[in-house]
């Protein structure tokens, strides 16, 4: 059975990739994982939804459509509580035009100057749609955490050099790939969503 992984991201693919081999049945041996760099003839999909369910159900849809295969979309979002939310849906685009991981983390320090620790506390969610024949299903994971004063580490992408989940001290980025593939918003959705896959394999 082949699987769509519904984004150009390469961060992502190889994230979701090792997520979804990492179980005692690996998932990577029972579905032939690809990604939109299978389908350049896709493009860019425009994600104008209100919410990460919204824009994760778009992708996977259009996915679903032009290739007829299963396929699998994610949307994150960084909620940070004193910001009212925000970055949230507009994460991956907050700093504008030309947007790209340093300008965001760069604005989103600039918002958050001044504010102390006991108030950059922060939420990662990630909502997975996976959509096919017979099959529109949505898994939801997320993380409490707070946002550091500083970027820090050098793993990871996105919001990862910022991010310091509850229970630890270090950022997602400090923490490295494996411990993070085990306790991120994105492992927390993907679990669900391997429940669904296997269900699709039998």
């Amino acid at each position: 059975m082949r699987i769509v992984l519904a984004t150009h991201n390469r961060h992502k693919v190889e994230e979701m990739r090792a997520i979804l081999a990492d179980s005692s049945d690996d998932l990577t041996d029972r579905f032939e994982i690809l990604s939109l760099e299978d389908f350049p003839e896709i493009g860019e999909i425009i994600e104008d939804g209100a919410t990460l369910e919204e824009n994760a159900r778009k992708k996977a849809r259009t996915v679903f459509e032009k290739t007829l295969l299963v396929s699998l979309a994610d949307d994150t979002g960084l909620e940070v509580d004193s910001l009212g939310g925000r970055p949230g849906v507009y994460s991956a685009r907050y700093s504008g035009k030309g947007a790209s991981y340093l300008k965001n983390n760069q604005k989103l320090l600039k918002e958050l100057s001044g504010v102390p620790t006991s108030k950059r506390s922060a939420t990662f969610r990630c909502v997975i749609s996976i959509i096919g024949d017979n099959i529109d299903e949505i898994a939801v994971g997320e993380v409490k955490g707070k946002i550091g004063s500083e970027m820090r580490g050098e793993n990871g992408f996105g919001y990862d050099p910022l991010f310091i989940p509850d229970g630890y001290e270090i950022t997602y980025a400090e923490i490295g790939s494996k411990i993070k593939n085990r306790i991120s918003h994105r492992s927390l959705a993907l679990e669900q969503a391997k429940t669904i896959l296997r269900q699709l394999v039998s």
